[in-house]
């Protein structure tokens, strides 16, 4: 889908284009804010937003599926501190993670990119940090092959910085799968892990 423009075909081989709904939103919000959407410095502003919404939106990670033999067994392998941007479901403002993942492979490593593709992939829509970090641990846990996988996500929403209480303030989330639901000692030495 073009940023900008569609095609629109209008029951024949031929089309014609028109321009992304999302520029006429732009405008009509700029009016409803009280400024003017044609004065300079905001006249290319509309297409900008069009632009921007459907490049978070569209967002493609690329590869997701590389395996290599695992190197020795019970390994914890630890990717941390993968930094993404989503946006709060609630209120269509941006918050921003720091998202560690943990797994132990059974028979194959996960190539390191794609723990960072799929941290991207579940951010870039509307979203909530809960369910964010849920569905990062299935996916890992689905490509890798292992039950056992944890995510832990620490993020500032600027739907609570921005408006309402104007605090700031960092929330913590996690999903754990497998041991890690279950093993304290496991848990334990992810966490030592983390403070090294």
């Amino acid at each position: 889908m073009s940023v900008t423009e569609f095609n629109v075909h209008n029951g024949s081989s031929a089309s014609k284009t028109t321009e992304d709904p999302l520029i006429g939103i732009a405008r009509q919000l700029l009016k409803e804010i009280g400024e003017d959407p044609n004065r300079d410095g905001l006249r290319d502003t509309p297409a900008r937003f069009a632009r921007w919404w459907r490049e978070f939106i569209d967002y493609e990670p690329g590869s997701l599926g590389t395996l290599f033999e695992s190197i020795g067994t019970n390994q914890l392998v630890v990717v941390s501190d993968i930094q993404v941007w989503s946006l709060c479901e609630h209120h269509l403002l941006p918050f921003n993670c720091s998202v560690t993942i943990a797994y132990r492979p059974t028979g194959q490593l996960l190539g390191l990119s794609k723990f960072a593709r799929v941290a991207h992939q579940y951010a870039h829509k509307l979203q909530v940090q809960e369910r964010l970090v849920d569905q990062i641990a299935l996916e890992i846990s689905t490509l890798s092959g292992t039950p056992d996988v944890a995510v832990i996500a620490k993020g500032e929403h600027l739907c609570m910085s921005m408006r309402g209480i104007k605090a700031p303030a960092q929330m913590t989330s996690t999903a754990y799968r497998g041991e890690f639901s279950t093993d304290a000692g496991l848990r334990a030495e992810l966490f030592d892990l983390l403070r090294v």
